[in-house]
């Protein structure tokens, strides 16, 4: 089942629009930003709500990226 998962997913890589795949690339690695803090416990600083507040606005599949851990 998950080899059948990961072609799907490859060949919808495939698919997407460059514009899109650069978004979400862009999404991620602000949420890598956040992740590699130095604190305990990273929080969202007024900067990443307004940054995420941005790409819903632009990006109707945002929410696809978003990892909150």
């Amino acid at each position: 089942m998950g080899v059948l998962r990961a072609i799907f997913l490859f060949i919808r890589v495939l698919l997407k629009s460059p514009a899109s795949l650069n978004v979400e690339n862009l999404a991620l690695r602000q949420q890598l930003v956040i992740l590699r803090s130095k604190s305990k416990r990273p929080r969202l600083r007024k900067r990443d709500r307004i940054f995420w507040v941005w790409l819903s606005r632009f990006w109707k599949n945002w929410r696809s990226c978003l990892v909150i851990a």
